[in-house]
């Protein structure tokens, strides 16, 4: 017995020696990154409203980042194929939040009923669905022997279509988005046909119009969608959005007005600044050279997370790579589409470095269990 546990002992500590320190490095400055533009966006509105600390927000995000860190680690420590033994009843309990957060326990905010608070956290059961739903998907794929069949995709759709149901109706249609493409992406990893794909991604658009039938979408949010095919057509409400945050990032230039000097952000003229809209921050303040800074970042880690999930050596690993990078390149994506005027405003958070307890240290996690593939891509 005591013979065994040395064996492990000395194999963990060998594990550590395949860390991905520039994935951490990475991780690490896009998140100090989002510190300096999560206290740009507030601190002059705080100022406004009388709050004697202008780094409120800064400080709250800054206590989010260390417990990020912690979650990382901890991610990282335990052996990741535990997740896919555990990966069941962890998508258990986040349905269960999901349910939770529908009932008058949840916390409504904005017209939207997201977040239950726990000891005085706000806390958003969606984010964390994000991990659950990719490890239990993961899970159901990897067991799967030879090709895919069509009865598989409907089975995985099934795993993921629960939660999304649950997120639509919150309402949150950009998490929503989040979950339709790591299904997809792990589809494509496991090998798919593309006609079943096809099949899949029907079925979702007639449920779609249905939804817009049964009035289940929101007005505001059918207006959104209005607003980006036309902005004109509802300028001071539909299309302020997406306007004021391109005249943000046009006025930016090559290399920005300065930090804290923008006179966009100061004046309040972009809604959501430090959550939705932050990449509005960096393009006016930091201008082109800082946008493509941060997005050569994100790359960077994109790039890391991706090596990960080819060079693990078993389909769990690969696919939990595989849905966790996906997760973060497609709200990348869609954030950054959205502050440019090329996908509709949908919510969704620009990872590591909008402001949000929940959702920083649900990527946090995310990276922890890319570091966790890494390390035992030998074994």
């Amino acid at each position: 017995m005591d013979a065994t546990l040395g064996r492990l002992f000395v194999r963990e500590r060998s594990g550590w020696r395949h860390l991905d320190p520039l994935l951490i490095l990475t991780t690490v400055a896009l998140s100090v990154y989002g510190l300096f533009m999560v206290y740009s966006a507030t601190q002059q509105t705080l100022e406004l409203l009388g709050e004697p600390d202008p780094a409120f927000y800064l400080k709250k995000q800054l206590a989010f980042l260390m417990l990020g860190v912690i979650a990382m680690m901890v991610a990282a420590v335990f052996d990741y194929r535990l997740v896919k033994v555990y990966a069941p009843f962890l998508y258990a309990g986040v349905v269960f939040l999901l349910l939770l957060v529908l009932t008058p326990l949840g916390d409504e905010t904005a017209g939207a009923q997201r977040w239950i608070t726990i000891f005085g956290f706000q806390f958003q059961p969606s984010e964390v669905a994000k991990l659950a739903v990719v490890a239990m998907l993961a899970a159901y794929l990897s067991e799967i022997a030879g090709s895919i069949r069509l009865e598989h995709v409907w089975r995985a759709a099934a795993i993921a279509v629960g939660p999304m149901v649950l997120i639509f109706i919150q309402p949150d249609v950009g998490t929503t988005m989040v979950f339709a493409a790591v299904l997809v992406a792990l589809l494509v990893v496991q090998g798919a046909r593309l006609k079943h794909i096809g099949a899949l991604m029907i079925v979702a658009l007639v449920s779609l119009v249905v939804a817009f039938q049964l009035g289940i979408v929101q007005d505001y949010q059918i207006a959104r969608l209005t607003g980006f095919i036309d902005p004109a057509a509802d300028p001071l409400r539909a299309g302020y959005n997406k306007a004021q945050a391109e005249i943000a990032i046009g006025a930016g230039g090559l290399t920005g007005k300065g930090y804290l000097q923008g006179t966009q952000t100061n004046l309040d003229f972009v809604p959501e600044q430090h959550t939705d809209f932050v990449f509005t921050v960096v393009g006016e303040e930091l201008g082109f050279l800082g946008a493509m800074l941060l997005l050569g970042l994100f790359a960077l880690l994109l790039w890391r997370g991706f090596r990960t999930a080819m060079l693990s050596k078993e389909p769990f690993g690969t696919l939990l790579a595989v849905g966790v990078t996906t997760m973060i390149a497609f709200q990348l994506f869609v954030n950054v589409g959205m502050t440019l005027g090329i996908m509709p405003i949908t919510g969704i958070p620009l990872p590591f470095v909008s402001y949000g307890g929940t959702s920083l240290i649900t990527n946090f996690l995310g990276i922890g269990l890319l570091l966790n593939v890494h390390m035992r891509r030998f074994k």
